[in-house]
């Protein structure tokens, strides 16, 4: 049997963002499903959301518990469901990018895999963490679970401190560019990804495919 081929690369970590690189998401299909509940609400909610996304940022670096984040978000929907429903709908937005998530295996034998993710405790739960390809990681940073988001520079210090190798031989990829800027200013390489077909491309030029 032959050995499994070992790339000569200088990369020993490949970090993956989640959102909208792994699992797109859309957040009208919630809005959609407000408007069913009243017409106009998910408009309504959605200008709240927005003027008011410290709230959001808050919960995903858990500095408000899930049950002070439910309470505002009912009053938000004007008290039109309850909270078990709202957490169904709120995460009821991903699809998997199998195009991006079939390279976790190919990539899993020479690299430690690490996921690096603003995310919250519901939309871990009720949204994303019975994806099959979350095995293929060594470690999921979260940052509900550090409490710091991206760009923080802690969160990526979270990821260093897991993996234990150099910054330069971690590859980064994220959807947002202040994300990769801020793990390009640490010593991090970075693709900011566009697409699947992109993201491929760009492996293939660092000798990771």
């Amino acid at each position: 049997m032959q050995n499994k081929e070992v790339k000569m690369n200088h990369y020993k970590a490949i970090v993956f963002d989640l959102g909208n690189v792994l699992i797109p998401f859309d957040y009208f299909k919630l809005l959609n499903k407000l408007d069913e509940i009243d017409e106009g609400l998910g408009k309504r909610f959605a200008e709240r959301y927005k003027n008011n996304y410290e709230v959001h940022r808050k919960f995903e670096k858990s500095e408000i518990t899930e049950e002070e984040f439910l309470k505002t978000m009912l009053q938000w929907t004007e008290g039109k469901l309850k909270a078990e429903k709202f957490k169904i709908y709120y995460s009821d937005l991903f699809e998997e990018n199998s195009n991006v998530t079939s390279l976790l295996p190919v990539l899993k034998g020479n690299y430690k895999l690490v996921l690096l993710s603003n995310t919250n405790a519901i939309h871990k739960k009720y949204g994303w963490e019975n994806y099959e390809f979350l095995r293929y990681f060594d470690k999921m940073i979260l940052s509900n679970e550090v409490g710091a988001v991206k760009p923080e520079e802690k969160i990526y210090r979270a990821v260093e401190n897991f993996t234990q190798v150099n910054p330069s031989e971690h590859l980064y990829i994220d959807d947002i560019e202040e994300y990769t800027n801020a793990a390009r200013k640490l010593g991090w390489d970075v693709i900011t990804f566009v697409s699947a077909e992109q993201l491929k491309e760009e492996l293939r030029k660092r000798d990771v495919l």
